[in-house]
């Protein structure tokens, strides 16, 4: 069974256009982000799904650089997107790791998937159902071919655009189960999502951090490093979420 990365990505984002290619210690956001897919022990694929739009044609040199793959697909429809990135690549399950999450580390990725391994019942898998991690590191687990069922049956625009709702909102038909955050590094206030400018700023200064010391940092290095630094874990704890409805 495939266990591929399917990574929605696109450089219209409303609040910071072109975020995906900022620079994060010499490379750009999505290069750190597939660096640090590519250490999962269990991912078989990194798919970079992003649009038709020709802004989005330097996402698809990106991809191609870093030899992962890609699809391209509606720039709107980003369920519609994810599904067909999926059965382009033989996604049996899509690990959906969205790309505003540059400090996302491997071993929360591979903890979801183990959950999915080891409770082969379960149809969706995620961080986020009680969140006990920091915002940023969201990992979802479901099938392809649940995905696509609800993309032939479901119109609802919020589900059009949020991928994986219509799952947590129905757990009367689907076996939900929500990964912790091991006790040290359960810090839900944090906000490791790259959305505003002040979000880049946080993000950056962790790697400047961080990366130099150990490029495979993970999320106790991180919670460790903002621990100490409360300045910069407050750089941008006043921006409000997006919700999806």
């Amino acid at each position: 069974m495939k266990f591929n990365a399917i990574v929605a990505t696109r450089m219209t984002s409303s609040r910071l256009p072109g975020k995906v290619l900022m620079d994060l210690a010499g490379q750009p956001a999505l290069v750190r982000l597939i660096e640090r897919l590519r250490r999962s022990k269990y991912l078989n694929d990194i798919v970079i799904a992003t649009t038709i739009n020709p802004i989005d044609d330097v996402v698809m040199a990106t991809a191609k650089a870093q030899g992962v793959k890609y699809y391209r697909g509606s720039e709107e429809d980003v369920l519609l997107r994810t599904v067909e990135a999926a059965e382009a690549t033989a996604t049996d399950f899509i690990v959906q790791i969205t790309s505003d999450c540059p400090l996302i580390d491997h071993e929360t990725i591979d903890r979801v998937i183990e959950r999915m391994l080891e409770h082969p019942y379960l149809d969706y898998v995620a961080t986020q159902l009680v969140r006990t991690y920091p915002l940023g590191f969201s990992v979802e687990v479901f099938r392809t071919a649940a995905l696509r069922q609800v993309e032939q049956t479901i119109t609802d625009a919020a589900v059009r655009e949020h991928v994986s709702l219509y799952f947590y909102e129905h757990p009367e038909l689907y076996h939900l189960s929500n990964v912790e955050a091991p006790r040290f590094v359960r810090h839900p206030e944090y906000r490791l999502t790259l959305d505003t400018e002040d979000d880049y700023r946080l993000i950056r200064s962790v790697y400047e951090a961080l990366y130099p010391v150990k490029p495979a940092f993970d999320l106790y290095d991180i919670t460790r490093y903002l621990e100490q630094n409360s300045q910069i874990a407050s750089t941008n704890s006043h921006i409000a979420q997006k919700k999806a409805r």
